[in-house]
């Protein structure tokens, strides 16, 4: 299936700065993407940059892969391939939008102390798909886009929260919101309040099930009832799907304390990443001044990570890279501390001292896609035509399981065009430009491929493939170029 998204990295250093595939590596549509797929109208003026972009990081996904492991298995989900969509927005939110994915807010990550927290709100909207809470979504919503789901909740809540607030909602938020009232309010808003329940005893059962506590699902619905008490123009968007009404609360608590297991710990190696995860996102996401006040004095492990992550994005690059070696000197087969070096060096634009540490982290990470792609990355940027063979190996197997990403392709079209190979360097740069949404490009540059090309090859066939491609429509029907 071909991915209209384009990469929209938040965190470059500079502008010259090769897009990294490792963490806050953006990979969202903006708000014209919505308007193709779910019928959003775009307010004019709108800018990409007010979506909130998909975060992708590989440690982070491993522990939520780990988190919702026993969880779908319980629900008997295993077979749905589930995934948890990171989007990186500050606020505690998590909801789901169809039946094939959960997305969950960074904010909601920074802001849960323990794993429980998060596994516990994960089996809620677990219990909503596996309750077949969404089933009357419209077939649309099945194949839309992670980023137009993402842009048509933002609008969506934008409305919701300008409703409750009582604030006039004409001009731009009336006119972000066209998309049919049934659809919004029984999928993405107002869940019933007897689905809210439902979910929340599916929840109970599953993490009975894989003998874990309800407590931390408890404790986050308390927090948002009492929010719910002062409830203000700035509304929580979790707040705005997840109503916390006092006899669902109750309901909950009877549930959760009759659990054999409501005493139940993480275990701490979970602790220990959940803490280590939350570390790398403050890191990211808050200013140095930010990262000082939260860890303060610590010497832990994960605010030793915070501090490196802050000075690599804010500091000197030597004064990361010390810090960063003292980490892996510590954990030398922590395949994300190996990562993070040669992420930094890649975008200080020492890309050859880059390969080394990303071959490192390749390999104790079992080769995972993402840190495979950033190698190839580096070995690219190294302009070593020695080099090039390795980039298009590990950039052509990184790219079979992350289809979706433009850099990946626009840096395989460097690698094979560095190799002197023109037909399948102008192939991937069409792929490039399709997986960024730039259909007309796409095909101009797929239809050049294809006279470079043997006729009936495997590389001619692609390209005749983007050649033919039907582009999508606009609301009015007509191509979108």
């Amino acid at each position: 299936m071909l991915l209209s998204r384009i990469d929209n990295p938040p965190f470059r250093r500079t502008a010259e700065a090769p897009a990294p595939s490792g963490i806050l590596r953006g990979c969202a549509r903006g708000l014209a993407l919505a308007a193709t797929l779910v019928g959003l109208a775009t307010p004019a003026g709108a800018q990409q940059a007010r979506v909130p972009g998909v975060i992708r990081d590989a440690e982070i996904e491993a522990l939520m892969r780990d988190y919702t492991r026993p969880i779908f298995k319980a629900a008997g989900l295993t077979q749905q391939n589930i995934q948890v969509v990171l989007i990186g927005n500050d606020s505690f939110n998590a909801f789901v939008a169809d039946g094939k994915r959960i997305f969950i807010n960074t904010g909601a990550l920074k802001q849960a102390e323990t794993p429980n927290e998060v596994i516990g709100v994960l089996a809620h909207e677990t219990g909503h798909i596996a309750g077949g809470h969404l089933a009357r979504m419209r077939q649309q919503m099945e194949s839309a886009q992670t980023a137009a789901i993402v842009a048509m909740l933002l609008a969506a809540g934008g409305v919701a929260a300008g409703a409750s607030s009582g604030a006039n909602m004409g001009g731009a938020a009336a006119g972000a919101m066209m998309l049919p009232q049934d659809m919004i309010r029984r999928s993405l808003l107002a869940y019933k309040r007897s689905e809210e329940q439902a979910a929340d005893r599916s929840a109970v059962t599953y993490l009975n099930a894989t003998k874990q506590s309800a407590k931390g699902m408890l404790k986050t619905f308390e927090r948002f009832q009492s929010d719910q008490l002062f409830i203000s123009q700035r509304v929580d968007p979790y707040l705005l799907s997840h109503p916390m009404a006092t006899d669902r609360i109750q309901a909950l608590e009877t549930l959760a304390h009759a659990s054999p297991y409501f005493n139940a710990k993480d275990s701490p190696e979970l602790q220990a990443r959940h803490d280590m995860m939350r570390a790398k996102l403050v890191g990211f996401t808050q200013t140095p001044d930010a990262v000082a006040r939260i860890y303060g004095q610590q010497t832990t492990l994960p605010a030793r990570y915070a501090r490196a992550i802050s000075a690599y994005r804010f500091g000197s690059i030597p004064d990361a890279i010390r810090q960063i070696d003292a980490l892996i000197a510590q954990n030398p087969g922590n395949p994300y501390f190996h990562e993070l070096k040669g992420q930094a060096l890649l975008e200080a634009g020492r890309a050859k001292e880059a390969v080394p540490p990303l071959r490192r982290a390749v390999q104790l990470s079992n080769g995972h896609p993402l840190i495979r792609m950033l190698l190839g990355q580096a070995l690219v940027a190294s302009n070593d035509k020695a080099a090039m063979d390795e980039a298009v190996r590990e950039l052509n197997f990184s790219l079979q399981r992350e289809p979706d990403s433009p850099s990946g392709w626009r840096y395989l079209a460097m690698a094979y065009g560095q190799r002197g190979d023109i037909p399948n360097a102008d192939l991937a740069s069409a792929q490039s430009a399709f997986a960024g949404g730039d259909i007309k490009l796409a095909r101009e540059l797929a239809a050049r491929a294809r006279t470079k090309f043997p006729l009936g090859s495997p590389g001619w066939l692609k390209a005749d493939d983007i050649v033919n491609l039907k582009p999508p429509v606009d609301a009015r029907g007509r191509p979108q170029q």
